[in-house]
């Protein structure tokens, strides 16, 4: 048991989850509402959606690019979702089916545009999201679809009493986890992010696991997208718009650098969190909704710096060796 203590401790990762019981604590002591009950299950089901789409980013980031047309992913997975149903009249499974090998598609395409163009990520997914909305427009008309109604029971719903969305997030965190930590494709994965160099000369396809990895990124932006239609009962052709910076906020907060190679899913996951209870305790001191662009920036900021402080090596002495002599 105490060997699990120190590892936790020691980990790298553990800041986030200090900083979100804190933030609880924080918010039940000055709004107390945004803890309570009701409020839990309004934010639950959004900080789900926020951790999916994390979690994409994440995979792309440890491979040292970053993906910007999660906005546009999201987007269309909504639309494409409801409007295959609706005018092919297709369950919603078949229906999510299509969408998520259009996303899968989409991934691909932007990972070979990357490492065989040799085009930087920042560039290739800014393009294909612009590409993502023109379509988008095209597709819907720019107006709102209904979402199929099954879709819609489904992300409102819950088993014993956790919300299906929460379910679906924790469904993604174990795979991508267990593929990460526990197959071969997960070993080659965190060789390829930490060095592509050293990936090469070990015999690694570095390119077809760079590929791989936007098309696993386009997958969870486009079930994001999906159970956010199926949520709010609507796909909305900018649905996506919005989670552009938190996604990369809750990468960033989850201690994922951007050197690629390190990395955690599980405090992505909490830092989602973390930012979406943020939110709720800005808003509920009587702060604008604009604001949220702040407080979003303000926590890529804050972690940031905080990863680059440098902790005064007596300091790091006597932590090592408390840790050390704990029985």
């Amino acid at each position: 048991m105490s060997a699990l203590v120190q590892r936790v401790t020691r980990s790298e990762y553990v800041g986030v989850w200090y900083a979100t019981a804190a933030l609880f604590l924080a918010s039940a002591i000055v709004a107390p509402a945004t803890v309570r009950g009701d409020a839990i299950r309004l934010m639950v089901p959004f900080a789900a959606i926020l951790s999916i789409a994390a979690i994409g980013q994440t995979l792309v980031i440890r491979q040292r690019g970053i993906d910007l047309s999660v906005a546009g992913v999201m987007s269309l997975s909504g639309i494409v979702t409801s409007k295959v149903a609706a005018e092919h009249h297709l369950a919603v499974v078949p229906a999510i089916a299509v969408t998520l090998l259009v996303c899968l598609l989409i991934g691909v395409v932007t990972g070979l545009i990357v490492t065989r163009l040799g085009i930087t990520p920042l560039v290739t997914t800014l393009a294909v999201n612009a590409l993502l909305l023109g379509a988008i427009q095209t597709y819907s008309g720019g107006v709102p679809i209904g979402a199929p109604a099954g879709l819609n029971r489904f992300a409102l719903g819950a088993v014993l009493g956790i919300p299906n969305t929460a379910l679906v997030a924790i469904a993604v965190v174990a795979l991508v986890s267990a593929i990460i930590g526990g197959t071969t494709f997960g070993r080659r994965f965190v060789a390829v992010g930490e060095s592509p160099e050293t990936a090469r000369v070990a015999a690694v396809a570095v390119l077809r696991y760079e590929v791989a990895t936007y098309a696993l990124a386009a997958v969870c932006f486009g079930i994001a997208g999906i159970l956010l239609a199926g949520y709010v009962a609507t796909a909305i052709p900018n649905a996506g718009d919005s989670y552009l910076l938190p996604v990369i906020a809750a990468v960033v907060v989850g201690g994922t650098p951007f050197t690629g190679g390190r990395g955690s899913v599980m405090a992505t996951v909490v830092a989602a969190v973390f930012l979406s209870q943020l939110l709720a305790l800005v808003l509920a001191l009587g702060a604008p909704s604009s604001t949220q662009f702040l407080v979003q920036s303000a926590a890529i900021a804050f972690a940031t710096g905080f990863r680059h402080l440098k902790v005064p090596a007596a300091l790091r002495r006597r932590r090592s060796i408390a840790l050390d002599g704990a029985p």
